[in-house]
């Protein structure tokens, strides 16, 4: 990969279970939120012990640094390689989150394969050691107290460390590690294992001798995942009994078949991205993957449904988000269309419930990990009662977006099974769509980050494609005259946007009330995947055109009001362009943003076009939204 990316990840598997390297491998680790979760790795060669990664105390100053040769990376490992005089030792992490596998999905366990290569003819001994501590298992370091033991697993030395007040599901909100649950650390084969005190922290340590190559594993059991309707769910790789002692033996022993899978999934990916977008974009693509897979916690109800819940990372910490599922559905359309229905189960069963009254579509469903109700905009009464505060709602935003992501449901699926049992709740949102989305009222919708707004003509766009997506439901079901209504009544609202917000050099408006303005209108861009013809060609010019004149140097603004951007709806938008020249003309100025990003975080997906600076929203979900261009014919 040529990409210089923003953060390095290591073991990335769900919303707690994170250690990402920054600017540079042997600096401290981090969790995905900047928090540290410290990690270190050591390696001996000959009796003289080199450090490889991670965090170095005062009292090791002296232990020189293993110089790296290279970082290397696809969709599930990361490959790191050293070389000193003597030798060249490769570390490969791998987080094998396949899409296409509920279980591989699901399953808590990462790797780290080490092997080397002599480079001066002579035999070596070369060990290396994992040094994890307690901020893996713990809030913070110091709060609270953690407890390590070893754990006899056949052909396997391990050891676990986990806090020693276990308040599971005890804590909740957007920037905070997990102090509930069991870190593993395992050896496949023979190693030494033990705790110890590392930097002022309690630790667990793990060595192994290197016979040219060695297996470590990382595991989190963390009992309970998620709290649902005030029921606490297991994770879905439990759900068939199956202890985590037996999904650390599964792994070793799979590895090398799992490898394999991860490799091609990559390689099928990088081809099929390239082939549509360039190198550049299929470099995108491959940092996004595991980040996404990785902000998701995939759980099992009680009537045995899969809900696969998102974590809306460092911008609220909400669950569920329906804003945040729309843009990451492309990737999930493309590859398993089971997990983005889990992702909508959620949001269906709360719409459902007595304590949501409005004719549209909820917001959330709580704040991750406890998913009992909307918190965004919601107050909850001492008494029981749930004041719900619509001006702090995204009406047309929200019933947009769950009306166009069961259409596109049934486009992938090519059946309607899944969107049926909802056609009546369709059916309302779908008429506040009709209702309001012409032209909307002062409401929020999901960028409003520079201010709310009325009038603002991409959301009309959005309730456009939802009524358009809501007819093409139908005709699948068969409801042919109501189709035919739907799609006339987009057709109209869609002739009308292009009168009404036209401005005089062929582009659109932020706001039908703001001549000159501009805004990346990415909502349309499902009028190309499903070939509607709504908007005409000249729509499209207009607006690329207009993109590109306001490109700057790490890619174009959001809209004409600020220098930020968001990297999903640039190549939501980049997408609508009619040739290669043009799609490259919007993709790599963003790639070149990720390349030289200051702010070393997990793949940032809102920031500046003037500097790369992230403004927030890092390690979320909605670089899936990235995979959109492979949803073209």
């Amino acid at each position: 990969m040529k990409l210089r990316v923003p953060a390095i990840p290591l073991i990335a598997i769900d919303p707690y279970f994170s250690v990402w390297a920054g600017k540079s491998l042997q600096t401290n680790t981090m969790h995905w939120s900047n928090k540290p979760n410290t990690t270190c790795v050591q390696v001996t060669i000959d009796g003289n012990t080199l450090h490889a990664l991670g965090h170095k105390p005062e009292g090791l100053k002296a232990m020189p640094d293993m110089p790296v040769e290279s970082i290397d990376m696809d969709a599930f490992s990361t490959i790191v390689t050293y070389k000193t005089d003597a030798i060249r030792l490769t570390l490969k992490f791998t987080s094998p989150l396949l899409v296409e596998d509920l279980y591989y999905a699901s399953r808590p366990v990462s790797y780290c394969k080490c092997s080397y290569e002599g480079l001066d003819g002579k035999a070596h001994k070369v060990s290396v050691r994992f040094i994890m501590t307690e901020e893996l298992v713990l809030a913070a370091k110091g709060e609270g107290r953690a407890l390590a033991n070893k754990v006899e697993i056949p052909e396997i030395t391990a050891i676990k460390m986990g806090g020693g007040d276990q308040n599971i599901l005890g804590r909740s909100g957007d920037d905070i590690c997990i102090d509930w649950g069991y870190l593993y650390l395992a050896i496949k084969g023979e190693g030494e294992v033990g705790h110890i005190f590392f930097d002022g922290m309690y630790a667990i340590s793990g060595e192994a001798t290197l016979e040219n190559e060695a297996l470590f594993l990382f595991a989190f059991d963390d009992i309970y995942s998620i709290q649902y309707f005030k029921e606490n769910l297991k994770a879905y790789w439990k759900k068939d009994g199956k202890t985590i002692e037996e999904a650390i033996i599964e792994a070793a022993n799979d590895y090398d078949t799992l490898i394999e899978k991860c490799e091609n999934f990559s390689n099928r990916v990088i081809s099929e991205a390239t082939a549509k977008g360039g190198e550049k974009y299929a470099e995108l693509l491959t940092l996004a993957i595991r980040q996404v897979m990785a902000a998701h916690k995939l759980v099992v109800d009680k009537n045995g449904k899969n809900l696969y819940i998102s974590k809306e990372c460092w911008s609220d910490g909400c669950a569920a988000t329906v804003d945040v599922t729309y843009p990451s559905a492309p990737m999930y359309l493309i590859y398993n269309t089971e997990l983005l229905k889990g992702m909508l189960r959620p949001v269906m069963d709360y719409a459902y419930s007595a304590e949501w009254t409005p004719d549209y579509a909820p917001h959330d469903l709580g704040f991750y990990p406890l998913l009992n109700g909307q918190v965004y905009g919601v107050e909850y009464k001492p008494d029981g009662t749930v004041k719900i505060d619509h001006n702090m709602q995204m009406p047309v935003e929200e019933c947009g977006n769950m009306i166009i992501l069961f259409a596109a449901i049934c486009d992938a699926d090519n059946n309607t099974d899944f969107v049926a049992e909802h056609i009546d709740t369709l059916r309302t949102w779908c008429k506040y769509l009709i209702k309001y989305g012409l032209d909307p009222e002062h409401q929020l919708c999901t960028d409003d980050f520079a201010g709310h707004m009325a009038h603002n003509v991409n959301l009309s766009i959005k309730a456009i494609m939802g009524i358009a997506a809501y007819s093409r439901i139908l005709s699948r079901l068969g409801i042919n005259d109501e189709a035919d209504d739907m799609m006339k009544t987009a057709r109209e609202y869609a002739k009308s946007v292009v009168e009404r917000a036209k401005n005089e050099d062929g582009s659109y408006r932020l706001a039908y009330d703001k001549p000159d303005s501009f805004s990346l209108k990415y909502n349309a861009v499902w009028d190309k995947i499903w070939k509607t013809s709504l908007f005409p060609e000249e729509f499209y010019k207009g607006e690329i055109e207009r993109y590109k004149k306001e490109t700057l140097p790490y890619g174009v603004p959001l809209d004409s009001r600020e220098k930020y951007t968001k990297s999903d709806w640039l190549l939501w938008v980049a997408t609508m362009a009619e040739n290669s020249d043009d799609f490259n003309a919007l993709v790599e100025p963003m790639w070149s943003a990720f390349n030289t990003m200051r702010t070393r975080v997990p793949m940032p997906d809102w920031y500046y076009c003037d500097t790369s600076d992230s403004c927030m929203f890092q390690n979320r979900t909605v670089q899936a939204g990235l995979f959109i261009r492979l949803m073209l014919d």
